[in-house]
Formats: C-alpha cells, sequence, structure tokens
C-alpha cells in the first residue's frame, strides 16, 4: 500500500475510535477522557509515523500504537471532584458575573471580569475578588489530584510593553494568594497574554472591560490503566 494512502487510513482509523469512544453512552468520564486524549494520541503518531517516512503502513501503524499510549496518559478527565468543584464554584460566584464553565478537553474555566479582580493598570487583588479565591482554594485542597493554569489578559491601551508585564502580574497575584491559603505553588501555571487574545471590540469602554479579565483553568490528568 502507498505510503500516504497508509498514513490517511491510518490517521482515520485513530480518529473514528476516538469519536467511537468518546461518545459510548456507558462510559464514565474517567473512561471518555482517556479515550479521547488515546484517539488523538493515536492520530499524532500516525501522522509522526508516516512523515518520518521509511516503513509505509508498518511505522504509521505503530506510531499509531505508541501515540494511543501517549495520549491515555496525557488527556483529562471529568471526574465526580471535577463536577463537584464546578458545582461549589458555580455556588460562590453566583451574581458575581464570573462565568464557571467545563471545556471541550473537560477542564473547569472560571473567566473572571475587571471589576471583581484587579483595578486598572493595578494588579492587586481587588476585596471581591477574595472571597472567590478562598472558596477556590478550599476545592482545590479537596482535589489534589488537580493543576492550575491563571490567564491573565488586558485590553489594548498602554502598549504591549506595558499590558504584558501587567498581565503576568496579574496572574501571579492570584498564584501567591492561593499559596497562602495552602495550595502548592508548584501545581500553579501563570501566563499573561496582554491584549493578544480579546474576547471583545477594544473600540469602546464596555468592550475594553471584557477584555480585561483573569482566566483560571483547573484540569485532573487521565491516569492510564
Amino acid at each position: 500500500m502507498h505510503k500516504h494512502t497508509a498514513f490517511i487510513r491510518s490517521t482515520l482509523c485513530a480518529t473514528a475510535l476516538a469519536v467511537a469512544a468518546s461518545g459510548c453512552a456507558d462510559m464514565n468520564a474517567t473512561q471518555r477522557g482517556t479515550a479521547t486524549g488515546a484517539g488523538v494520541g493515536a492520530g499524532l503518531g500516525a501522522i509522526l509515523g508516516a512523515s518520518t517516512g521509511g516503513g509505509g503502513s508498518g511505522r504509521a501503524t505503530r506510531g499509531a500504537v505508541l501515540g494511543g499510549l501517549a495520549g491515555a496518559v496525557a488527556g483529562n478527565v471529568w471526574s465526580r471532584h471535577m463536577e463537584q468543584q464546578r458545582q461549589a464554584m458555580e455556588q460562590a460566584t453566583r451574581g458575581t458575573g464570573v462565568q464557571v464553565s467545563q471545556t471541550a478537553d473537560n477542564r473547569l474555566k472560571l473567566e473572571i471580569p475587571s471589576d471583581i479582580s484587579f483595578d486598572t493598570n493595578r494588579a492587586d487583588i481587588k476585596p471581591n475578588f477574595r472571597p472567590i479565591l478562598d472558596r477556590f482554594a478550599t476545592t482545590l485542597n479537596e482535589n489534589p489530584a488537580t493543576y492550575v493554569t491563571i490567564i491573565g489578559h488586558t485590553d489594548s491601551t498602554g502598549g504591549d510593553g506595558i499590558n504584558q508585564p501587567l498581565s503576568l502580574d496579574r496572574a501571579a497575584h492570584a498564584r501567591d494568594y492561593l499559596a497562602a491559603r495552602g495550595i502548592d505553588p508548584n501545581r500553579i501555571t501563570v501566563e499573561g497574554r496582554a491584549a493578544r487574545e480579546p474576547v471583545a471590540s477594544n473600540d469602546d469602554p464596555a468592550g475594553r472591560a471584557r477584555n480585561r479579565r483573569v482566566e483560571i483553568y483547573v484540569n485532573e490528568p487521565a491516569r492510564a490503566g
């Protein structure tokens, strides 16, 4: 079989397996997360196996198998603890404007607007943000298998030279607040993205206010086996 054909076939098979596995009604959240990760890994493995040349379909197949094993480890799960954490944060943030959701890759996402989190051009945590972080720290202590990513965003005023360190400082202050409440800082990654990822237009005050935000993601890595 031609190498390119084998590549396409292996990739399509891996994708079909991922979709089929993740859609099985009798799978729990852990099994679905692991199966989806395995399927994505298999597709990537097939791509790598075919693109490196040599071995034809055999190399693509081996790449898919190895990629599937890696994907089974790399995926996230939506466990009972994650669902409990989502419900707890929805209750804690009700009426505040904070958006709590489950992402497509099984992460818990908290989107905190600027009127709650930080004043303009400052990285000090506002009083209204503290109770939310306090409750969040409690849920993290209850589920120590999770990891956190905190991302700071700004609007487009001020330029990247100001906005990049400001967005990173905001994420770092949120991390330090959580660490002071018993969360291992090694579980937390911080990023600053300045104004590079707007969710609204920067041409008016309302849009700029939406863009000044902090996003917090929680993921629970799947375990193979």
